[in-house]
């Protein structure tokens, strides 16, 4: 049975990690309300820049030399490149496992093809760095404050790996923020280009300052790129979400053992009383 001073050293030792989780909560609650409002303004802005786009190539429907852009080259899919974004940091609960889980799912769903990953995050960098898996690049120390300059840098990379063929498509495997609570595991082919230009929305008949074709060229690449920094910005947020409630969680825990232990002191205080009364009470018994 462990001594008094040992069970007080513990409980010691749980309140300063309780007082660490708490802090951690509290930063981490902070970054989620601005990574959260990045989001939240990226999100009507995608959909617009979509519907334009839409808007675009249902004008140029019927041109064989926009409907032949690089971006837009669909071939048999022999060589995948697969962007892979974590965190830099741990403590944040199933984030980081749920992702590099699903990024080894994809890959073994694609064992007949070559799959190559682009890792963004010290997390998957150390996970996959460490097995046997062909890796074309890596960005690290990104996850808290993604921004349009990393993910220009990216994207340039692969869209002009993907022109001069050396893959044949481009997915992109990150956490999507739907709330504090919820963060949902997301795969996305950005490459080569879907643009969607048959639907109600999509056959409008606008007049264009510009050749519709040339239009195109000029939104493609910028498509891609807001992809790609829309993944970085609900990666953050759900990183930050997902750190909070698993500090939340811990702060919760180590009061439950604090409680429990304090429970224990306090018994064994009682039973250590208790005997000693019951000495001191048989003794003068004896000498009576």
């Amino acid at each position: 049975m462990p001594s008094l001073i040992d069970l007080r050293r513990r409980v010691r030792s749980i309140r300063n990690t309780q007082q660490i989780t708490k802090a951690m909560k509290m930063v981490s609650a902070a970054r989620l309300r601005r990574a959260q409002d990045r989001v939240i303004n990226s999100r009507p802005y995608s959909r617009m820049f979509a519907s334009i786009l839409a808007n675009v190539a249902a004008a140029v429907a019927n041109d064989e030399v926009a409907a032949a852009h690089p971006l837009l080259a669909v071939r048999e899919e022999k060589r995948i490149q697969l962007i892979l974004v974590t965190a830099d940091r741990g403590l944040a609960g199933a984030y980081n496992s749920n992702l590099i889980r699903a990024a080894e799912q994809f890959a073994a769903d694609h064992a007949s093809q070559q799959v190559e990953f682009e890792l963004v995050g010290r997390k998957g960098r150390d996970y996959f760095g460490r097995r046997n898996t062909k890796i074309s690049g890596e960005l690290v120390g990104v996850s808290q404050t993604a921004s349009l300059t990393e993910a220009q840098a990216l994207v340039g990379k692969l869209m002009q790996r993907f022109t001069d063929t050396e893959i044949d498509s481009v997915y992109i495997l990150y956490n999507e923020f739907k709330s504090v609570l919820t963060q949902r595991v997301t795969l996305k082919q950005i490459l080569p280009l879907s643009v969607a230009s048959g639907d109600g929305q999509a056959a409008r008949d606008y007049i264009y300052e510009q050749p519709p074709a040339q239009l195109l060229g000029s939104l493609l690449p910028r498509y891609v790129l807001l992809q790609v920094l829309e993944a970085f910005l609900e990666n953050t947020a759900a990183e930050h979400a997902a750190r909070m409630t698993a500090m939340d969680a811990a702060t919760s825990n180590a009061s439950d053992v604090m409680n429990k232990l304090t429970l224990y002191i306090n018994r064994v205080r009682q039973a250590s009383i208790t005997r000693e009364i019951i000495e001191v009470v048989s003794g003068a018994a004896a000498q009576g």
